[in-house]
C-alpha cells in the first residue's frame, strides 16, 4: 500500500514536472566548443591532482566493477526505483569520455546534465558535486583523459516506471537541487572551510549520513543527522561531535585515525564505510583528513534522545542477552563493553551501536564485521558471522543487551527485525 502512495505521488510529481518546467532545458554543448587545451589536459601535474581529487571523491567505488578495468563503469548500483548502471570514465570513444570535451563534463558534474543535454539521475551525486570547483573539475577530468581506455558499453538502465521517465526529474531538481560551487565562509578558518569543501562537496557525505524521502530527497539542515543508505539496509550515523550526537565524545584524532585506518579507539568503519575508507579516505593527505575532523566539530549538539516509550517488558530478553554476551562476546569485546584498543572496538558509547534502527549491529551479529585493510592497518581484526549459531531471538536479545547496557540508552530489538535482515545481502 505505502509504495502503491509513492508510486502515485511519483506519477503526479512528474506530470507537474512536465507540465511547468516542460521548456526548461540544456543544449547540449559541443565538443568543438571546448576552451581547453589540449596540452592542458596533458600537464603531469595537473594529472597528478586529479588522481588525488578523483580518489577524494572515491569516484572508483561507484565507477567500477568487480574484477574488472578501475574507472570502466559497469557496476549495478540499486536504489529503492530500480537498478542504475555506473557508467565507463575512460577516455574510450565509443563507450567512454573519449569524445567528451571538459565542458561537457564540467555540465554533468556541476549541473547534472549529460553530454546531450540529458539529465542525470541523482543517484550520481551532483547534488554535493556541484559544489565542487572549476578548477578542481578540471583536473579530475584531466586525470580520467590519461587513464588507458576501455571499451565497455553502458549496461541498461534498471529503474521502474514512473522513475524511467527522465523528463519527471525537472520537478525532482526543482524541488531537491540547488546549484552552485563552494562557497568559503569568511568567519571560518582555512582549515574549516577546507573541511567544509570535502564533506559538502567532494567526498559527498550527506549522500549517505542524512535521511532520504520516499523521492529520494535527502535532508540538508540540519546537516549530516544520519540516515538509512536507501536499498543497502545500512544506517549511516550521525556525524556531529557535539552533545547528543553520532560521535559525541570523539576527538579529532580519532576522526581522523578511522578515516586513515579504519579504526580508531572509538570505533571501526564496516559495512560502506569500509570501502569508502579502503577505496579513498586513507589515501588522503594529514592536513585534509584534519580539516574534516575540525568542520565536523563545528556541527551543532542535537536534541536528546527521547526515552523509550516501549511497552515491552524486556527484562527477560535483556537476561538472556547478557547470557549471549558472556558466551558469544565479552571475551573480545570485555564485561564492560569497552573492547581492547586498537584491536576490538567498544561497543559502550559506540555510534553504530546506538544508532535509532538497530540495523548495523543486527547485520554485523548476523553477517560479522569486516573492517578495511589499510596500510595503517593491514591485518585488522574481523568480527564472525553468528547467523548460523544463534537464533533469531538470541540475536534480538544479545542486541537489545548491547544497546541498553553501559552508557547505551538505544531502543530495543525486535526478533522481527533480526528476520527482515537475516537475509538481506551485506551489499
Amino acid at each position: 500500500m505505502k509504495r502503491a502512495i509513492v508510486a502515485v505521488a511519483a506519477v503526479l510529481l512528474l506530470l507537474g514536472g512536465w507540465w511547468f518546467l516542460r521548456g526548461v532545458g540544456h543544449a547540449p554543448i559541443s565538443p568543438s566548443a571546448s576552451k581547453v587545451e589540449a596540452a592542458t589536459l596533458k600537464d603531469p601535474t595537473l594529472i597528478a591532482r586529479g588522481e588525488y581529487l578523483a580518489t577524494v571523491g572515491d569516484c572508483a567505488s561507484c565507477h567500477t566493477t568487480q574484477g574488472g578495468a578501475r574507472y570502466a563503469g559497469g557496476r549495478v548500483l540499486a536504489t529503492p526505483f530500480g537498478n542504475v548502471p555506473a557508467p565507463n570514465l575512460t577516455p574510450d570513444r565509443d563507450t567512454g569520455l573519449g569524445e567528451w570535451s571538459f565542458e561537457d563534463f564540467w555540465q554533468a558534474l556541476h549541473s547534472g546534465i549529460g553530454r546531450h543535454g540529458e539529465l542525470l539521475y541523482p543517484v550520481f551525486s551532483y547534488t554535493s558535486f556541484t559544489k565542487v570547483t572549476h578548477d578542481d573539475a578540471l583536473a579530475i577530468f584531466a586525470y580520467l583523459q590519461s587513464l588507458p581506455p576501455v571499451h565497455q558499453p553502458s549496461k541498461p538502465l534498471g529503474l521502474d516506471f514512473p522513475y524511467s521517465v527522465r523528463n519527471g526529474l525537472k520537478a525532482w531538481r526543482a524541488l531537491y537541487f540547488r546549484e552552485g560551487t563552494y562557497q568559503a565562509d569568511a568567519n571560518r578558518s582555512a582549515e574549516w572551510n577546507r573541511g567544509a569543501y570535502l564533506v559538502q562537496g567532494l567526498g559527498h557525505c550527506n549522500e549517505c549520513h542524512a535521511p532520504r524521502d520516499a523521492l529520494g530527497g535527502s535532508q540538508s539542515n540540519p546537516a549530516l543527522v544520519g540516515g538509512q543508505i536507501p536499498a543497502q539496509n545500512w544506517y549511516a550515523p550521525d556525524l556531529s561531535m557535539q552533545a547528543n550526537g553520532g560521535l559525541a565524545g570523539w576527538s579529532q584524532q580519532d576522526i581522523v585515525a578511522l578515516l586513515k585506518t579504519g579504526q580508531s579507539s572509538r570505533g571501526t568503519a564496516f559495512g560502506p564505510m569500509a570501502e569508502v575508507v579502503a577505496q579513498s579516505t586513507q589515501h588522503m593527505h594529514e592536513d585534509d583528513l584534519r580539516a574534516i575532523a575540525i568542520y565536523l566539530q563545528s556541527l551543532p549538539p542535537r536534541a536528546a534522545p527521547k526515552a523509550d516509550s516501549s511497552p515491552l517488558d524486556t527484562k527477560t530478553v535483556l537476561v538472556r542477552g547478557a547470557q549471549v554476551y558472556v558466551e558469544r562476546c565479552a571475551d573480545c569485546h570485555g564485561k564492560d563493553g569497552n573492547g581492547v584498543a586498537g584491536i576490538y572496538p567498544p561497543l559502550s558509547g559506540n555510534s553504530s551501536v546506538n544508532e535509532p534502527t538497530g540495523i548495523n549491529a543486527i547485520r554485523v551479529v548476523l553477517l560479522g564485521g569486516f573492517p578495511p585493510v589499510t596500510a595503517g592497518n593491514p591485518r585488522p581484526y574481523s568480527m564472525p558471522p553468528f547467523a548460523q549459531q544463534l537464533s533469531d531471538s538470541d540475536v534480538a536479545a544479545v542486541v537489545t543487551y548491547i544497546r541498553r547496557s553501559w552508557s547505551n540508552q538505544a531502543s530495543p530489538i525486535l526478533e522481527r527485525d533480526v528476520i527482515k535482515y537475516r537475509h538481506t545481502p551485506i551489499d
